[in-house]
């Protein structure tokens, strides 16, 4: 699992690769996280679970992203560790993920930019021959 990180004007542009879509996931969610905060200073003290479901792959994964940054604006938390798992049913996919973080503490977290919404602009998520890999670009 990895992501690297592009300059790209406003926003913020990462791809991310899995050798499969939960490894993909775990790594698209985990670059969100990260260019809002330094993962190392999150504790794991808060287990959240989400359980989505669409029927394309893409749309998952908008949905997966744009619900990290919902837990961020309404509960003020960021999660430094994340387990996903995907299963293929009746022609949708079926997200549950296991979110583990803490609240932000501005006297310990020094938050480095605030992601405001995942974008559709050049999103993509293809199979490849490693795996699966993703392009998102996130509104800052």
């Amino acid at each position: 699992m990895k992501y690297k990180f592009f300059d790209h004007t406003a926003d913020v542009l990462f791809e991310a690769e899995g050798k499969d879509l939960s490894e993909l996931f775990e790594a698209a969610g985990l670059a969100t996280e990260e260019t809002q905060i330094d993962l190392n200073g999150v504790r794991q003290e808060i287990k959240k679970e989400i359980a989505l479901e669409k029927d394309d792959i893409e749309m998952l994964l908008f949905d997966f992203l744009q619900e990290l940054i919902f837990l961020k604006d309404a509960e003020l938390l960021l999660f430094s560790k994340i387990k996903v798992k995907i299963e293929e049913k009746n022609k949708n996919y079926i997200l549950k993920a296991e979110l583990h973080g803490e609240k932000i503490d501005p006297n310990r977290h020094e938050l480095k930019v605030d992601v405001k919404a995942v974008t559709l602009h050049m999103f993509e998520v293809k199979k490849n021959h490693s795996g699966w890999f993703c392009r998102v670009i996130l509104d800052i």
